[in-house]
């Protein structure tokens, strides 16, 4: 029975906090953000209020201030520890207080509290931040603003200190007591083409002859069901560019604010491998923690997350080359494993993982991921196959940092694929466990398919890797550029490049000029692309370039309050200080000590509640009775796991692949998805049999696809692999990003099996399904 959802304190208690209005400012690729939260302590005692909220994890969070009764006060960046013991020191002297930190176990998750507000008192605390915007496969950048905060799983013997650990409260959306509002400015010196938003929006009104400046507002009533995401279309992304910010005059010598900071834009034009690596193991580990019963997206017939990700793993599955080791874990509470070690893909062990696959379901409990991982890297490497690793996951795990710290450890054996599934993924999570092993991380929300972002995930980690990749830098004589940013290792097809550098010397006169060139080698071909830009640096009273060169060094050292080592943590605290960047171990503190009189009475703590999103579906009974996941709002079961290994894959198994491709087994599965349907009967090999199964794909009679086999006793595979070719191509070309990798596997299959009755093959096939594709998509 589902338990009845409402605020876990007293429901007479009035919520002090009112409202969040967000000033949003996106030029080019970069958005500023000003984000407001109003208090009002209506009660008549003085109150204590904690609000825990997300924020994406590339976000540079620089600024925080207070407005009491119109006056405004200015936080300070403290050392972490210095500030709570400041924070406590004015709370217990009465004065009013206000904190503002990272949570120690998460870079995401943000903790505002506010100390000694007293009956009557209005207090708007507004904290600024600015973050790079990531490109998206079809050229779109991706603005998201967090709403949502899901449930995080505490990791077995995990920290208890986290603030995601407090009795927050949960309410139905619809009692929600506070307000969210958004207004955006969005500029582009290329012209804007247009502007997507998955929440309802005001007319958007577009200024200037070209479409340059763009306005728009969140339509009033945003009920915090999803996090508002907008989507910008430029009239170019893929320019490359060189931007100068000029420092701050007034610093301590050798601080990063005091000199010039340049932000150095790349979008390599990496040429396609032809024919993509064969070798590699590919290691899928795939969420099957409760919550991934839950719809992908708010609207009505969504699929359910477990149905996607299932669906997903049959496409990549198919899509993988011949001879490569592969294998499935799924986790939660605990993990199983389709085999003990990776098994070498074929036919046989292909069939094996796709019946385990059909079973799979979201029922596991938790999200606990740190052991499967660990359980992946103690596995012997297997030469000639370098270890990729894709990781699909609503993203609910508590103690991120340990999770990062693991794949990093490893990052020298394997590149880590992420995805974050749904509303409220954990930003740090996806984005850190990718960032660390050079590997890519997407998000898939809304009507999103997850299929088309695996797939795309799954052409990066097949083609050859780019290799000595070097930045230098022509400037002229008394000035040189200092990285700021980690060693770019691994570059992608299609990827954005973002470099920053410090400027250090004398800087030139205003008409001079300075190159910067990106040099790597592919295949045994060497590539380069240079950069001339303007060396007179522009000023910006934010030091946006500077804010976003900080945040990128702290991504680099910080590695959590506890996993950072002493070293890095100097670095880190020395430019977080400096830079007025937040990190894990910096916090913002303000004061004022000018009431009146200290605030007298007993201090009431007052939790901000936040809406519950579970689905009744999503929502579980747990085993051993309800523990701490209550007070955030999850529901989660535990059951013994153990490995999926009945069937050695060195041992023969009593089934057939006529049994695998029965009609009314596919059927269940699938549903009516022909194009899944058609995906699941092909071969390890790239072919297809002429079966039942295929002949109900086609709509067609199978005695009437054997009769029209044009060539007598001819081979029947080449003929089906031909007509479900040609298939692929008349009824899923809007899908083709998802099946053009089993699509090149099964060409290459007729070139090597048909090859000198092709084209009649080809030609038949065309006739018989009266198509009009172009027989050009059998060249290799």
């Amino acid at each position: 029975m589902v338990r009845p959802c409402g605020l876990l304190t007293r429901q007479e208690e009035p919520v002090p906090l009112k409202s969040i209005s967000v000033t949003l400012s996106i030029c080019e690729f970069v958005a500023g953000v000003s984000a407001t939260l109003n208090y009002e302590n209506e009660e008549k005692t003085p109150l204590e209020a904690f609000f825990v909220f997300p924020m994406d994890e590339d976000s540079a969070v620089y600024s925080f201030e207070a407005m009491v009764d119109g006056k405004k006060i200015m936080a300070e960046l403290q050392d972490k520890m210095k500030a709570h013991g400041n924070y406590e020191n004015a709370i217990s002297q009465g004065h009013q207080a206000f904190l503002l930190e990272e949570d120690k176990c998460s870079r995401d998750v943000f903790c505002c509290n506010v100390g000694n507000l007293h009956p009557g008192s209005k207090v708007a605390l507004t904290l600024k931040y600015v973050q790079e915007l990531p490109l998206e496969a079809d050229g779109a950048l991706r603005y998201v603003l967090p709403a949502i905060l899901n449930p995080r799983y505490q990791l077995s013997g995990g920290p208890e200190d986290s603030c995601l650990n407090m009795k927050t409260p949960v309410v139905p959306l619809e009692d929600l007591p506070y307000t969210l509002s958004l207004v955006a400015t969005i500029t582009s010196q290329n012209g804007i083409q247009r502007i997507q938003c998955n929440c309802p929006l005001s007319p958007i009104e577009y200024l200037g002859d070209e479409k340059t400046s763009a306005q728009t507002s969140l339509a009033d009533g945003h009920k915090f069901d999803r996090d508002v995401e907008l989507l910008i279309y430029y009239s170019e992304v893929h320019l490359p560019s060189v931007a100068v910010e000029m420092g701050k005059p007034t610093t301590e010598p050798d601080c990063l604010m005091g000199d010039p900071c340049a932000m150095v834009s790349f979008y390599p034009n990496i040429p396609e491998a032809q024919p993509p690596i064969t070798c590699g193991e590919f290691v899928f580990l795939m969420d099957r923690s409760g919550s991934m019963r839950g719809p992908m997206s708010k609207q009505d017939k969504s699929q359910l997350r477990i149905e996607a990700a299932k669906e997903t793993l049959i496409l990549l599955l198919k899509s993988l080359p011949v001879g490569c080791y592969f294998n499935v874990y799924g986790f939660g509470s605990c993990y199983e494993a389709f085999f003990k070690r990776s098994v070498k893909y074929s036919q046989r062990t292909m069939e094996e993982a796709l019946r385990k696959l059909k079973v799979m379901n979201a029922d596991l409990g938790g999200t606990e991921i740190l052991t499967p991982l660990k359980n992946i890297y103690s596995g012997p490497s297997i030469p000639g196959h370098p270890l990729q690793l894709f990781v699909f996951t609503d993203g609910e795990v508590t103690d991120t940092f340990s999770v990062i710290k693991e794949v990093k450890s490893n990052s020298l054996r394997h590149r880590c694929f992420s995805f974050g599934i749904g509303e409220g993924a954990s930003t740090s999570l996806i984005k850190g466990i990718a960032r660390v092993s050079g590997g890519a991380s997407e998000f898939i929300t809304g009507k999103e398919r997850m299929q088309a972002k695996a797939l795309r995930a799954l052409k990066r980690a097949l083609q050859p890797v780019v290799e000595d990749v070097s930045l230098s830098w022509d400037l002229p004589p008394g000035l040189s550029a200092k990285m700021l940013s980690p060693e770019q290792t691994v570059i992608f097809r299609g990827q954005r490049l973002i470099i920053y550098a410090q400027l250090t010397g004398m800087m030139p006169p205003a008409e001079a000029t300075g190159e910067v060139c990106l040099k790597y080698t592919l295949q045994g071909k060497s590539f380069e692309n240079k950069v001339t830009y303007s060396l007179q640096p522009k000023s910006d009273a934010n030091l946006t370039i500077h804010r976003l060169a900080a945040k990128s060094f702290l991504q680099t050292k910080d590695m959590g309050f506890r996993e950072t080592p002493a070293n890095d943590k100097k670095d880190v605290l020395k430019v977080s200080i400096e830079c007025g960047v937040i990190s894990s171990h910096t916090a913002f503190i303000a004061i004022n000590k000018d009431l009146n009189k200290p605030v007298q009475g007993p201090l009431v703590r007052r939790d901000i509640p936040r809406p519950i999103l579970l689905c009744a579906s999503a929502m579980m009974p747990r085993g051993g009775g309800l523990g701490k996941h209550q007070a955030l709002g999850g529901y989660k079961t535990r059951r013994k796991c153990t490995l999926l290994t009945q069937t050695s894959p060195e041992m023969p198994m009593a089934h057939s692949s006529t049994n695998m491709t029965n009609l009314e087994t596919h059927h269940t599965v699938f549903g009516d998805n022909h194009l899944v349907q058609l995906i699941s009967l092909q071969k390890a090999d790239g072919s297809w049999d002429l079966n039942e199964g295929l002949a109900m794909v086609l709509g067609m009679n199978l005695e009437d696809i054997l009769a029209a086999l044009p060539i007598q006793d001819g081979d029947s595979s080449g003929w089906a692999t031909v007509l479900a070719v040609l298939w692929l191509h008349t009824n899923g070309k809007d899908m083709k990003c998802e099946w053009e990798l089993l699509e090149r596997k099964a060409v290459a299959w007729i070139h090597m099996h048909a090859g000198s009755v092709m084209n009649v093959l080809m030609r038949a096939a065309i006739a018989f399904l009266k198509s009009s594709v172009d027989p050009s998509i059998f060249v290799l």
